[in-house]
């Protein structure tokens, strides 16, 4: 019988459960009207699909947008996109993760004191791109410690990270921008969500055999999860729902660790529970 460990911060963290309630409670009182997000409320197509089916439609383009609601995604918006949607009178609904909102607060306060302003976080993720908006033109995105050390010139530099960064990735590249300034100043935006996960991954790779790791393919937080269960040297795999798992992973298998992303809901983390039950039975 293969013993199941499932993580204890497993699913929804507080910003993308207060994401998902938002936005059932505008589907639910304004039954007429046009909702949609710009991008995916959070980063799991299955809660995306569910969302479609309350009338939540996700539009890539912010300009097809004319009227109705538009629900601000967990990962934040850019201020010119979302100027330009009050401009045009919709009503907007801002289910910004809060920590994302510090980390706004915070970027603006650096801008207007004149410190150059590292974020370091993938320069695609839409966080990322939602926080740039505010820091003007002394921005500089960093995904490496390579590029750290590439740095140069800074009088003043002021450093956040992107929500679901690497907890010792962090680490490294502020201890290279310690070596670039007299002038730092260092701020950890990284969620406590985020750090819980990361430290219950190491915790778990050493107590079982092998690892699942469950949340969409498009969420980084999940991504960097399995990865570090990876570089742990943990047998790994990163799904996104039950039908995903081939039971041959399972194979003479005693223990297995689960962990899942920030954006997993608890229905698709009991589903893959169930399957690993009935793959012992078959």
């Amino acid at each position: 019988m293969i013993k199941i460990k499932l993580a204890k911060h497993a699913g929804f963290c507080f910003g993308v459960k207060r994401a998902v309630n938002l936005a059932l409670k505008t589907a639910s009182e304004n039954k007429t009207k046009k909702i949609a997000t710009l991008g995916p409320l959070i980063h799991n197509p299955q809660v995306t699909r569910e969302l479609a089916g309350k009338g939540i439609i996700d539009i890539a383009n912010p300009q097809k947008v004319r009227s109705g609601i538009v629900i601000v995604c967990s990962h934040g918006m850019h201020p010119l996109v979302l100027n330009k949607l009050k401009k045009k009178k919709i009503t907007i609904v801002d289910a910004t993760c809060p920590f994302v909102r510090k980390i706004e607060k915070i970027v603006k306060k650096l801008k207007k004191e004149d410190y150059a302003i590292v974020i370091i976080g993938d320069q695609e993720h839409p966080e990322v791109k939602a926080i740039t908006g505010y820091a003007g033109k002394k921005v500089i995105l960093i995904e490496s410690v390579e590029a750290a050390r590439k740095l140069s010139g800074l009088k003043k530099i002021g450093v956040v990270a992107q929500t679901t960064q690497s907890v010792e990735k962090y680490k490294l590249i502020c201890r290279e921008l310690k070596k670039k300034t007299k002038h730092l100043k260092i701020f950890n935006t990284i969620c406590d969500a985020t750090q819980k996960r990361q430290e219950e991954a190491v915790c778990l790779s050493r107590e079982v055999e092998k690892m699942i790791v469950i949340g969409g393919y498009n969420s980084a937080n999940t991504k960097r999860l399995a990865k570090l269960c990876l570089e742990l040297g943990r047998p790994t795999r990163h799904i996104e729902q039950a039908k995903d798992l081939d039971p041959a992973f399972l194979k003479n298998t005693n223990s297995v660790g689960i962990l899942a992303g920030a954006s997993t809901p608890d229905w698709i983390i009991n589903n893959v529970i169930a399957r690993i039950k009935q793959t012992e039975e078959s």
